[in-house]
């Protein structure tokens, strides 16, 4: 396994996923290098999403991909955004000029907006990683992460993206969005689940002890 498809393009996690394999000897390759267009997210749970779009990556590139399915779910809420973490507020459709950045800040808005006057403010991040060998793999490796703190009102840091900068950290006293990149990946959700994958990897001799 030496050249990995990655089923994103959200900037962020393609900078988060490349930090962390960088000391591995796999090419990794963003989806869009290979004119893969990104496929829906029409799913109930996470790893429905996540297998969703790491078979498509796959399929369309005869080769192994992986995929994450991330969000914030709030207990106050319901769990809520959870799925719907990156579409939370309404906004102009995917690929529209800046919509990221303008997206995020629309998302955070609405959380904020309906917490407003809530004392329950615990929230956790969670990701599962889903990696496909091949398109039709029938067993896919399924690993997942969960990042436990709190949302705050006002926004901390300059770091991370989406909602990382309300979202405290209370053994850092720190939001996300504070943390070097390194300090991140090494506690985050998403940091977590690429872990297990790697242990997974590694316990099968698909890849060596880097």
């Amino acid at each position: 396994m030496k050249k990995i498809v990655i089923a994103s393009n959200n900037p962020g996690k393609l900078r988060e996923f490349e930090q962390m394999l960088a000391p591995l000897d796999i090419e990794i390759i963003p989806q869009s290098q290979l004119g893969i267009p990104e496929t829906g997210e029409p799913h109930a749970t996470f790893v429905e999403n996540a297998l969703a779009k790491a078979r498509h990556a796959s399929r369309l590139s005869g080769m192994p991909a992986f995929a994450d399915d991330s969000g914030i779910c709030v207990a106050a809420l319901g769990g809520e955004p959870g799925v719907h973490s990156a579409r939370f507020a309404d906004g102009p459709p995917p690929g529209a000029a800046g919509v990221r950045d303008d997206q995020d800040q629309r998302n955070n808005e609405k959380l904020i907006a309906l917490l407003k006057d809530r004392r329950d403010r615990r929230a956790h991040y969670y990701c599962v990683i889903v990696l496909m060998r091949h398109g039709e793999d029938p067993e896919p490796l399924i690993v997942e992460g969960r990042w436990h703190g709190e949302v705050i009102d006002t926004p901390r840091g300059a770091n991370g993206f989406g909602y990382d900068p309300y979202f405290r950290l209370p053994e850092f006293n720190r939001t996300a969005a504070e943390l070097a990149p390194e300090e991140k990946n090494a506690a985050s959700h998403r940091g977590k689940a690429l872990a297990a994958l790697l242990a997974r990897l590694r316990a099968a001799r698909v890849i060596g002890n880097e």
